[in-house]
């Protein structure tokens, strides 16, 4: 390629990048500001609670994804006199752009991954425990405790809280008697009872049925009970050839819950010091990570005990 060849690309190559990091300023500007309309807009404490606990982190992080992305861009706008002498600094500086734009995406996912959950914690703390007021009446409503509010709570719903798959705080209007029930994610997983409709089931045995070989799967057989209605659930689920072997092989798996798609149960056995064992059944990896985060063997203990 000639240098006139060469510089005649370069212009339109330039434009190209200041066109695109406007696009990509624009479109950080505008998840930022969609989900603020959002969570501004939402009509109670509870509203804003269930948003920004399910995409504030995510909203903010995609902004910052697209402001990565401008970082490329307007790397590949300077030194202009420099990379119009050669094709080699095209390339240098095309690698030093995506470099740079890799890193501040990376920071950015370590921030919102590591630092932001302690800030966003607080924040769903203030929504959650800020005073009610009785949209009927006005008045301030008071938060009954965890003893009080069972007198509130129909059966399923206590099973629920029994079974740490879900929170309930119930506000009550104290000159009117008027109440009002918000539900909560606990801090175990339960999956949802497809008789009566409650998060109380849950696993309670599995035996496997067919050993994995080096040439086939095997097959383990899941039984799950509802602490609510007494459903009886079975299913089979695949045991992976993949991590029968490396587990037969001793090679270590970095994270082995996250190592195979086709995971259907996640369970953590937690070891106390004083001898107890307790076993937790989690959905998702997402889920077991969540709890791991917060869990807080002395707080179950009690709770364990209230009910």
């Amino acid at each position: 390629m000639d240098k006139e060849t060469y510089a005649n690309l370069l212009e339109p190559w330039h434009q190209a990048m200041w066109v695109l990091l406007f696009v990509a300023v624009a479109l950080g500007i505008i998840i930022l500001v969609a989900y603020w309309i959002r969570y501004v807009a939402a009509s109670d404490y509870k509203s804003k609670y269930d948003l920004a606990s399910a995409s504030e982190v995510k909203s903010l992080l995609r902004s910052q994804y697209a402001l990565a992305a401008g970082v490329l861009f307007v790397v590949n706008t300077t030194y202009a006199e420099t990379v119009s002498l050669s094709p080699i600094w095209f390339f240098i500086r095309l690698f030093i752009g995506m470099c740079l734009a890799t890193l501040y995406g990376y920071i950015a996912l370590l921030v919102f991954k590591y630092y932001y959950p302690k800030p966003l914690h607080k924040k769903l703390e203030k929504l959650r425990y800020s005073p009610r007021t009785n949209p009927e009446t006005g008045n301030r409503m008071k938060l009954l405790s965890e003893d009080e509010e069972d007198a509130y709570l129909d059966e399923g719903m206590q099973a629920e809280e029994n079974a740490f798959s879900v929170d309930y705080d119930v506000w009550i209007d104290t000159q009117t008697g008027a109440t009002h029930i918000e539900k909560y994610k606990g801090h175990l997983s339960a999956l949802e009872c497809d008789r009566c409709g409650f998060q109380t089931l849950k696993l309670e045995k599995e035996e496997i049925v067919k050993e994995a070989t080096s040439y086939s799967d095997g097959e383990i057989q899941k039984e799950y009970h509802c602490s609510y209605c007494g459903r009886i659930k079975r299913k089979t689920v695949k045991l992976t050839q993949r991590i029968d072997k490396d587990a037969s092989s001793g090679k270590l798996i970095e994270d082995p819950l996250a190592y195979d798609k086709r995971i259907d149960l996640v369970r953590l056995e937690i070891h106390g010091k004083n001898g107890e064992i307790k076993n937790y059944d989690f959905q998702n990896l997402d889920q077991a990570r969540h709890f791991l985060e917060e869990f807080d063997l002395e707080k179950v203990a009690e709770e364990e005990e209230v009910s």
